[in-house]
């Protein structure tokens, strides 16, 4: 096999990505223009500079393409649960699988700006998104049983995955509508450690 031959693989996943993303950033930027159902998936497909079969080869429509590229992947958060150090606790390591996640968004602001700023305005997309996530938190949830080493109907595991679903749903939209840059995973943080303190109310000034 020559090096070219090696490379072609990597150039087509590459070039895979490329058009996944110029679709999905066509999709967000009409929709936020116009509206959901003023949007056509020929119209995206048409931005991105691809044919309307070629977009099906990435989404199933429109609102696949507005929602479907997940920062929290539930193998690879299921995979960082467990490997999250012994000596945390629960909700800790809930927080540290999430670091990846963060990353990826912040690494890719604006469009995530844009993604929860589209699902704000169209409230049909959310029951697509609550139905994705829940799939990932009952992994979750599964992940925090066997650390804990307790059963998955015992109470604490599906707590401690709420808990810090709601905490990092707060910073994400804190993030999304901050216009003074403030990174994601400081928000994060700020939100997890506010629960681990047991939620004080903060001063009043």
């Amino acid at each position: 096999m020559t090096g070219a031959d090696q490379a072609a693989p990597g150039r087509r996943d590459r070039k895979k990505r490329l058009t996944r993303a110029a679709l999905t950033a066509a999709a967000l930027r009409l929709v936020a223009e116009r509206g959901l159902e003023n949007v056509t998936v020929e119209e995206i497909s048409e931005a991105a500079d691809v044919s309307s079969r070629t977009f099906f080869n990435y989404f199933t429509g429109k609102d696949d393409a507005l929602i479907g590229d997940r920062a929290l992947d539930r193998d690879r958060v299921v995979t960082l649960l467990a490997a999250a150090p012994p000596g945390v606790s629960a909700l800790e390591a809930v927080r540290l699988c999430l670091d990846e996640a963060i990353d990826t968004m912040q690494a890719d602001r604006e469009l995530w700006r844009l993604r929860l700023a589209v699902i704000a305005q169209n409230p049909s997309l959310l029951p697509r998104l609550i139905a994705g996530n829940a799939e990932t938190e009952r992994a979750m949830v599964e992940a925090v049983a066997t650390r804990l080493g307790v059963d998955p109907d015992h109470g604490h595991p599906a707590l401690v995955t709420a808990v810090a679903g709601a905490a990092f749903r707060t910073a994400l939209l804190r993030w999304a509508a901050d216009s003074g840059g403030r990174a994601l995973r400081d928000l994060v943080d700020e939100a997890f450690a506010a629960v681990a303190a047991g939620l004080p109310d903060p001063q009043s000034s």
